[in-house]
């Protein structure tokens, strides 16, 4: 692997969003730098940030404050230029379901300035390993969620991207889907590619992450490896220690009222 240089740097990064004459604000100074080479899961409970964070970081959402730097570039003013070097994997996004995969991927490779013959090449093996082939030619109408995904998936790494920012990538996937994905993502890394991977699925988090990082009602509230964080909390699996730090206890108690509940 190529020697390690940051290839994100995050400085300062505030959003706000406005309901009516209300701010909700969900980014509260956001500063991170990080390397190339890494698998870094930026995890928190829903409403921390998250997705917010990844959004900007693609240049989905372009009001913002703060200084983001990606792969030596501003965000602000070569934002074009850093979209087409990194990709980018949603838990739920449109396809356009009167086409086929090949058609949507050959379409995509094709934006992104493949040649149309290699494109191709490359979108028939993608999907013979997701075990996909023999539905290239059939309409993504027709798909399961879980196939819908494994496309959705291979359009973010068709152009062989430097970072890949993913967003609840698994949902809808199968077991074995699941355990394929990560080891595509853990070489990658070996290869000096830069995973960004939100989530709140802390097992999944846990196994690929070089890095964690946890956010929490729009700010960092713990950075670093697994086992350093482990050791800040004397040995606390990630799922405690991730209860703990947002406050979110007595599942057990609510679980059993749950119970009773539904009992009666």
């Amino acid at each position: 692997m190529e020697s390690q240089h940051n290839v994100i740097e995050i400085r300062d990064l505030y959003k706000s969003f406005w309901s009516g004459s209300s701010e909700n604000e969900v980014l509260k100074g956001i500063n991170l730098d990080i390397k190339n080479g890494n698998i870094i899961g930026y995890i928190g409970p829903n409403g921390a940030g998250k997705s917010t964070t990844v959004k900007i970081l693609c240049g989905l959402i372009t009001d913002f404050e703060g200084d983001i730097r990606m792969m030596g570039m501003d965000l602000r003013t070569d934002a074009m230029e850093i979209k087409k070097r990194i990709g980018y994997i949603p838990e739920n996004a449109s396809l356009y379901d009167s086409l086929t995969p090949l058609e949507f991927l050959s379409f995509l490779g094709e934006m992104r300035g493949m040649e149309p013959g290699k494109v191709t090449d490359r979108a028939m093996n993608l999907l013979r390993i997701f075990e996909m082939e023999k539905n290239a030619n059939q309409r993504i109408s027709t798909f399961s969620k879980g196939m819908r995904q494994k496309v959705l998936i291979i359009s973010g790494m068709i152009h062989n991207p430097e970072i890949i920012f993913l967003d609840e990538p698994l949902s809808g996937l199968d077991a074995n889907s699941v355990i394929m994905v990560k080891e595509v993502l853990t070489q990658l890394a070996r290869d000096g590619k830069t995973i960004f991977y939100s989530s709140h699925l802390m097992d999944v988090v846990e196994k690929i992450s070089d890095r964690i990082v946890l956010i929490d009602k729009g700010n960092v509230i713990a950075d670093g490896t697994f086992n350093e964080l482990k050791a800040q909390a004397n040995d606390e699996s990630l799922e405690k220690l991730f209860t703990r730090l947002t406050g979110s206890t007595g599942h057990s108690d609510r679980a059993e009222e749950f119970i009773h509940s539904v009992e009666k």
